[in-house]
């Protein structure tokens, strides 16, 4: 069963012309500063605009048709948003990727995509592929070229394509349509709190789809302004920036915000609240903001297939140990192998197919598209647990559950407990073998102070005081990092690897 459209938001729609169109009524607004430890690059909405448009004239002129695809190999530069929405104002199909995949990595890539032009930054590894390379330094002109009109049409075509995480293997190229940008609208209050005069920090990358929406996008939508760390600025500096430019809602991931806690924050006035996604905020990552900050942290639960859907806000805040409710206008179901499971029953969480923050598919994968969808759902591979009030408990990832002693455990679930552990700035627990067909929970931890071994029979006994024997960690392991993804995000997989028998 193909991935329903929504009745059509016009037929003569662009994703880009919409993002822009607030900042169009206020050219001289600033749209975004590039936040640098020295100061600050500022781009008006009047700039911004002349140049999108001239980019997408650019690449128009290198003989690109509409629905071509444009790879973009770029770093944390003003030149990543012009390209990206240049090429969606042309009627082109971005492909933003991360900046540190390696030379072998995005040629493999490049095949599967087969882009007609690739937008590239010194530094940053390029594919070995057929398709031209526009140097970054020439998007410099664009402002000063002539604009190219807007690409109208369905809201239903392709817009740009977004590259799944591929943590559990080869990652998905994961295809959006222009109305996707209708469905953020869904999350402006049921989210991020978000108005035309805040001015929003986002720490991620540029190319996660995270920091495009929430960064980028929703602050233009409404006329806001989207503040973003320059490259090399590391998170113990992101307090500082916050202070020094009036930033009023801060996104980021949480394991960037636990970062930034290391350290006593300034006092931030202009602060309103923290939003957070990307992985699973921990009730002690959002006492600890609260208590540092005076403000609130709202979590979102989304997936590079669809926008985020379900969150708290601060109209509606999430109760303590849910990730939030269902935002306004979203449709979702929890279920089981025979359909929609009893209220209170832990189930996978889907959302309607019809939804239109869902992706169009997966990329030349039918198969793969059509085994997400079930009779007018599509599965999430969330696993939620919904309380009385109507906000949900999250049970962690389908595939990620452990099953030491044939008894299923979310890693989730162990790592909210144990959070507060003494001596210990991060957890993550894993499944581990021990001998052929016996496997244990393994906690791998990081000690707050760097170099000093942590003192496992507390932590033993912390554990034993809120956790079920089966849910306890059998083995403790100091490790100095945990790992992480190139977007922040724990990178479950490689745990394991990290233990071995003695």
């Amino acid at each position: 069963m193909p991935i329903a459209p929504p009745p059509p938001a016009s037929a003569d729609f662009n994703l880009a012309a919409h993002v822009l169109a607030r900042g169009a009524d206020s050219p001289d607004r600033i749209a975004m500063q590039i936040l640098r430890l020295s100061g600050a690059e500022r781009w008006s909405y009047g700039r911004l605009i002349a140049a999108v448009r001239g980019c997408g004239s650019l690449m128009l002129a290198r003989g690109l048709v509409p629905g071509d695809r444009v790879l973009l190999r770029l770093g944390n530069q003003p030149e990543f948003p012009v390209a990206f929405l240049g090429a969606i104002a042309a009627g082109l199909v971005p492909v933003p990727t991360s900046s540190q995949l390696t030379g072998p990595e995005i040629t493999a890539l490049a095949a599967r995509l087969a882009p007609a032009l690739i937008v590239g930054a010194p530094g940053i590894a390029l594919p070995d592929h057929p398709a031209p390379v526009l140097p970054a330094a020439d998007l410099a002109l664009a402002e000063r070229l002539p604009p190219c009109d807007w690409h109208r049409g369905t809201a239903e075509r392709p817009a740009y394509i977004v590259l799944t995480s591929g943590t559990t293997g080869q990652p998905q190229a994961v295809v959006h349509a222009h109305r996707v940008i209708l469905a953020r609208a869904m999350m402006h209050q049921g989210w991020e709190g978000l108005t035309e005069t805040d001015r929003l920090l986002h720490a991620g990358a540029f190319n996660w789809t995270y920091t495009l929406g929430t960064g980028l996008m929703d602050p233009w939508t409404l006329g806001a302004t989207a503040l973003i760390p320059g490259a090399g600025i590391t998170p113990a500096q992101l307090p500082l920036l916050l202070k020094r430019f009036d930033a009023t809602i801060l996104a980021a991931a949480p394991g960037v915000i636990r970062q930034m806690l290391r350290a006593a924050l300034p006092a931030l006035p202009r602060l309103r609240h923290g939003l957070s996604a990307g992985e699973s905020l921990t009730p002690d990552l959002r006492a600890a903001w609260t208590a540092a900050t005076g403000t609130d942290l709202h979590e979102a639960l989304g997936m590079s297939e669809c926008s985020t859907f379900i969150s708290g806000s601060p109209d509606r805040p999430a109760p303590e140990g849910c990730i939030g409710f269902p935002q306004p206008g979203r449709r979702i179901a929890i279920l089981g192998a025979e359909g929609p499971v009893p209220p209170g029953s832990p189930g996978e969480l889907a959302i309607a197919h019809d939804d239109p923050g869902l992706m169009l598919g997966y990329l030349d994968d039918p198969a793969a598209t059509a085994a997400r969808l079930r009779d007018g759902w599509f599965l999430t591979g969330d696993l939620v647990q919904e309380t009385p009030e109507g906000a949900l408990r999250y049970q962690g990832r389908a595939n990620d559950l452990m099953n030491p002693g044939g008894y299923r455990v979310a890693p989730q679930e162990v790592e909210a407990a144990l959070a507060g552990l003494p001596g210990v700035a991060e957890i993550a627990v894993a499944e581990v073998a021990v001998k052929p067909g016996v496997t244990v929970i393994c906690a791998f931890i990081v000690a707050q102070s760097e170099g000093e071994p942590v003192q496992i029979e507390r932590l033993s006994d912390f554990a034993a005081a809120r956790l079920a024997r089966y849910k306890q960690p059998r083995i403790w392991h100091q490790i100095a990092a945990l790992p992480r993804t190139a977007n922040g995000k724990l990178n479950r997989r490689a745990l394991p690897p990290l233990w071995t028998p003695t």
